[in-house]
């Protein structure tokens, strides 16, 4: 699998190898943008709907939510990509009865948490708080799906998932919204996705099993510990960037970088798509060799910062002509100085991403955990030190200083991954990983 040997040149073979990932690949991409527009929505309703502390106050209960995906991730998902994509079906339900059930039970511990800390915080944040800890195992078994659906290449299972979730949305946002409740608009946003997720089951004709959770945990903790720490250090670490410019600054500052994020919304959803189905594609690309994964690594940064170049380009031409207030009312002023950074962030993260996936795809979790702690407290540190300068858009200029510094660390890892595989340490042979849990 990772020996130096490479393959002699195909043109035909690499049309139809080009023609599948971009299959694989274009469900990635339709599955995001489901998922994407429906989230851009439910922040455009909130945006117009309520005050813009309130904004501030949903923007902190989205991040804990990502906080807690992540966590979830870690756990459960992110094994399942790893060690079972592309695997027979029966092992493939099998792991899959075990990482869905996971999902529920972090759900069920981190809805205790939000629920004990909405209690205590005063004011619309403990409210929307609240009203996350009630829906969250909901939500994570919802995400769950997703993931088994992209390691079975069955991502057109994935795109209908969340379509039924966006069409759930309709009637229960349009009471939430009618009575103006911020507890409310949580709730109904985290039942559309629990409809979702049923729905799940049914796709899948898998049932989350309780009894196997404890075998997962023991069976892939050597990946999931790693990824459980990696995905909190990053998630915690957007957490409390916005926690820390919300403490410094105040909350219309927190809903000013939240619009300025759902500006770049269409576009995350394109770079979103394409990471959901780039590590099982990678773990793909390396079973022919290391020399395969590192040139999709490359193609991957490439493309995705070719992306946001042109919606960076797009978002110059058209705001400026009112289509950013039409879009974000009142949010769009504070937003509106914000956005160049943040471009110029996402197009340094796009080169990172492909170091991160290569990083996953060769199991090296303890290099991309190390990674992931060096640049999680680039960001605290830089937005810290942002905010107290300059409110918002020092944290944003911070933010993309950070990022190019993390860029650089996360492409050293990987290179040195690949060195330590040509001097002979070992790496996990992804092929033979399943086999753990027959």
């Amino acid at each position: 699998m990772t020996t130096g040997y490479r393959e002699p040149f195909r043109p035909r073979a690499v049309i139809a190898s080009a023609r599948s990932v971009g299959g694989r690949m274009s469900w990635g991409l339709v599955d995001q943008g489901i998922s994407s527009l429906t989230n851009f929505a439910v922040g455009i309703i909130v945006a117009h709907n309520f005050a813009i502390e309130e904004f501030g106050a949903f923007t902190l209960a989205w991040f804990t939510y990502g906080l807690v995906l992540n966590i979830s991730r870690g756990l459960a998902t992110d094994p399942l990509v790893v060690r079972f994509s592309g695997v027979p079906v029966p092992l493939w339900r099998t792991a899959v009865s075990r990482t869905s059930a996971t999902a529920i039970v972090v759900g069920l511990a981190m809805g205790v948490v939000c629920l004990l800390l909405g209690l205590v915080v005063p004011g619309p944040v403990g409210g929307a708080l609240v009203g996350l800890a009630v829906v969250l195992p909901l939500l994570l078994l919802q995400d769950s799906w997703r993931f088994a659906f992209f390691a079975a290449g069955a991502g057109h299972k994935a795109c209908l998932n969340d379509l039924v979730w966006g069409l759930a949305l309709v009637p229960t946002l349009l009471v939430a919204v009618q009575r103006q409740s911020l507890f409310g608009l949580v709730l109904a946003w985290g039942v559309a996705g629990g409809v979702a997720a049923l729905f799940g089951c049914w796709q899948a004709r898998v049932a989350p099993s309780l009894v196997g959770v404890r075998t997962w945990f023991h069976e892939q903790k050597d990946l999931g510990m790693r990824y459980l720490v990696e995905n909190v250090t990053q998630s915690g670490g957007t957490q409390l960037r916005m926690y820390a410019l919300g403490a410094i600054a105040g909350l219309a500052e927190v809903a000013a970088l939240r619009g300025a994020q759902l500006l770049l919304g269409p576009l995350l959803a394109v770079l979103m798509g394409i990471g959901a189905v780039a590590v099982p594609e990678a773990v793909r690309w390396l079973r022919r060799s290391r020399h395969h994964l590192l040139r999709f690594c490359l193609a991957l940064g490439s493309v995705e910062a070719s992306a946001v170049i042109l919606w960076g380009i797009a978002l110059w031409v058209i705001l400026p002509a009112g289509a950013g207030a039409l879009v974000l009312g009142p949010v769009w002023e504070p937003a509106s100085v914000l956005v160049l950074p943040l471009c110029l962030s996402v197009v340094i993260g796009s080169f990172t991403t492909g170091a991160t996936t290569g990083l996953r795809a060769l199991g090296a979790a303890r290099r991309s955990l190390r990674a992931q702690l060096v640049e999680s407290t680039m960001f605290v540190l830089a937005t810290i030190i942002g905010a107290t300068v300059s409110g918002a858009l020092g944290a944003t200029w911070g933010g993309l200083l950070a990022a190019l510094l993390a860029g650089v660390f996360w492409w050293t890892q990987l290179r040195r991954a690949f060195l330590a595989a040509d001097d002979g340490d070992p790496l996990p042979r992804v092929e033979d990983a399943s086999s753990t849990s027959r």
